[in-house]
């Protein structure tokens, strides 16, 4: 069977591991970036460079967004040459990027209007695991434009997790990045804790790691930390971002994530001391020398 038209708006970090995928899988692929020179391995290897959004949606079955934020999605998709202007009658629109539920609903409506479907389909996973083929996809919207769109997700993913109505895909990611902040919080505090009080870092660790505290998450900070490597897999302001956008979306639900109010704090702090377009694992270096400058 041929394999359906793609397009792929935004070669981010994530953006563009995805679009190698698609390519190396034989999928027609179409990209649009603001920033042309992002595009170019990817136009080596046979992909199509759209000059704009709405260029890029014309000439797909499937367009998939991954981008920063609200605002950057909003350009991308409704903007001048926005994606939604050239996507015809039927095309899936799926949005993977992290943003708010307010924005989802919106497009939702911006894309019924135009006859399409949307997807609200954020993921789990970063840089590795979206060159890998390894995401896990959080979905909401209808079932119909699952089905359409789960030739490409399966290639960039090993896992579909179908929540439910819009929104559903894009609040459950914004659960898990809360409390993914949360733990990074945490364990900044605990280090610079474990430095004030003068114990061995390395065996105190241990103890963390491979104890109760010891996650998935907690264990890829402190191995990133420890190699003094903060080369963004995500970038830390974005983890700004997500608490901000998740206090909001638990507000609406009447729910004060208190948590995540306190770990916002913390990487508002690490921006402001110069470390926000560095690895989110950056948080552990920034908490650690502002303890220093305090006690000194």
């Amino acid at each position: 069977m041929t394999q359906p038209r793609v397009a792929i708006l935004g070669l981010g970090i994530m953006g563009s591991g995805m679009a190698g995928r698609l390519l190396a899988a034989g999928f027609p692929l179409s990209v649009y970036n603001r920033n042309r020179d992002k595009a170019k391995p990817l136009a080596d290897g046979g992909a199509y460079v759209a000059g704009t959004p709405a260029e890029a949606a014309s000439r797909a079955e499937i367009v998939i967004s991954m981008l920063a934020d609200d605002v950057a999605s909003r350009e991308i998709w409704l903007g001048e040459n926005g994606a939604l202007k050239g996507a015809v009658v039927g095309t899936v629109l799926v949005e993977s990027s992290t943003v708010s539920g307010l924005w989802i609903r919106e497009l939702a409506t911006a894309a019924a209007e135009r006859k399409c479907d949307l997807l609200d389909a954020p993921v789990t996973g970063s840089k590795a695991q979206a060159a890998g083929g390894e995401l896990v996809f959080l979905v909401g919207g209808p079932e119909r434009a699952l089905e359409i769109a789960k030739p490409a997700l399966s290639v960039l993913g090993n896992r579909i997790v179908h929540f439910g109505a819009s929104g559903s895909g894009s609040t459950m990611k914004l659960i898990n990045n809360f409390m993914s902040g949360v733990q990074g919080a945490a364990l900044a505090e605990a280090i610079a804790f474990i430095d004030a009080s003068g114990l061995n870092r390395e065996k105190a660790l241990s103890i963390l790691v491979n104890g109760a505290p010891g996650s998935p998450m907690v264990k890829t900070l402190v191995t990133r930390a420890a190699a003094g490597d903060f080369t963004p897999n995500f970038v830390l302001r974005l983890m700004a971002k997500d608490l901000s956008y998740a206090i909001k979306e638990g507000s609406d639900h009447h729910v004060d994530l208190r948590t995540a109010a306190a770990a916002l704090a913390i990487f508002k702090q690490a921006i402001a001391a110069g470390y926000g377009e560095k690895d989110f694992s950056a948080v552990i270096e920034a908490t650690a020398n502002g303890a220093k400058k305090l006690a000194s």
